[in-house]
């Protein structure tokens, strides 16, 4: 037993200087202040991949229809992925009633083990302007996203923007409980450009030169994934011009997406991610990974054997109060940009924490898991 309070006070130590560097890096990130002296002048093509969001469609093309930006400089491509639904209908019927925005309705084209990748693979010979953005159907966007980015473009000359994506929750524990796990991966994501070691981001708010993605051979050498069009891309963009790679910090660069109302989409949905990791090519992102995974697997066990008898309640309650000190000063940072200030005391969750991400984790490692009603396995 000395051995195991050994090793968890090695875990805890480790834990805590890793969390540590992330609150210090996300400090170091700051908030783009915008000023709008110039034009708009960036050209932007939206690509959206969907398969059966019929439900959720019309709120994504309802924000776009808002966007505060010139018609002429706005094209859109929509790659249905075989939906069974009224999901094509839906857009046909947009593209009719806003024809003053270039909108494409494509066919996706299976050529990979990855129908995300193939579908923005499918779009990009076709696009017409130089700077691309990917986004979700289930997603809504600010007014002012692309004046935001426009005027960011204008000022840093970037080739990668990664933006921030928050879930529109309702009052409830389970939605919260998700939306405090997404504040923790992009307090991460944020924290991680602050060290110089980003390895994070999201899809649904991801925009980059069609240049930069030629040069990086798009996503050749990672086609065997199902997921990963995200993070695969920005890791590759790492390794080849971390320069060119921007994190964009503004309210109006916050993008909305829906959280899971049911417990096996939720988790069918966080295995998908947690498969990633066995990709990350950073050792910077394998080391957090690792050390995150035994935190939350140490807790598990040990509360075990609290109940078993063989550890004492202190021990475990010390250590499960110093990562949750530790995970709130990260999460009440990211809270304070993307939730603005509001906030319930996370105890509850940070208790279940533990036993959902291992089983997470550990899922992730050997099952499969299904996405859009198809099945991947590992």
């Amino acid at each position: 037993m000395e051995i195991f309070i050994i090793i968890l006070y090695l875990i805890l130590a480790n834990y805590v200087v890793l969390m540590a560097q992330l609150i210090l890096g996300y400090n170091k990130v700051k908030s783009f202040k915008t000023i709008r002296a110039a034009a708009p002048k960036t050209a932007f093509t939206i690509i959206v991949p969907f398969r059966n969001e019929a439900k959720n469609l019309p709120k994504l093309l309802a924000s776009f229809s808002k966007l505060n930006y010139p018609h002429e400089l706005i094209e859109i491509i929509m790659v249905d992925d075989f939906s069974t639904d009224l999901s094509e209908r839906i857009c046909i019927r947009w593209r009719m009633e806003n024809d003053t925005i270039d909108t494409t309705l494509l066919e996706n084209l299976r050529l990979t083990y990855s129908p995300k990748k193939d579908a923005i693979a499918r779009a990009i010979p076709i696009v017409k302007h130089d700077w691309i953005i990917t986004t979700d159907a289930d997603c809504t966007v600010p007014k002012n996203w692309l004046l935001t980015i426009d005027e960011y473009i204008q000022k840093h000359q970037p080739e990668m923007i990664i933006g921030a994506v928050t879930y529109a929750t309702k009052n409830n524990w389970f939605h919260q409980f998700q939306q405090l796990d997404l504040l923790s991966l992009q307090g991460t994501t944020i924290g991680s450009f602050g060290l110089g070691k980003p390895f994070m981001c999201n899809g649904a708010n991801l925009a980059y030169t069609k240049k930069f993605f030629t040069e990086l051979d798009g996503f050749n050498g990672n086609q065997n994934r199902a997921s990963g069009d995200d993070v695969f891309l920005l890791q590759k963009a790492v390794k080849q011009s971390p320069e060119k790679i921007h994190y964009l910090k503004h309210s109006q660069n916050i993008i909305k997406t829906k959280p899971e109302n049911d417990l096996f989409d939720f988790f069918q949905q966080r295995v998908r991610w947690a498969s990633k990791t066995t990709g990350y090519q950073s050792y910077y992102a394998k080391l957090l990974a690792v050390v995150v995974f035994l935190m939350n697997l140490s807790l598990v066990v040990g509360w075990w054997l609290v109940v078993d008898g063989c550890l004492e309640t202190s021990i475990w309650l010390g250590v499960f109060s110093a990562k949750y000190l530790t995970d709130y000063a990260l999460l009440y940072k990211a809270n304070q940009y993307l939730g603005k200030g509001r906030w319930l005391l996370p105890l509850a969750s940070a208790a279940v924490y533990p036993f959902y991400a291992s089983l997470v984790g550990i899922y992730s490692l050997f099952g499969g898991f299904n996405w859009k009603d198809r099945k991947f396995s590992r």
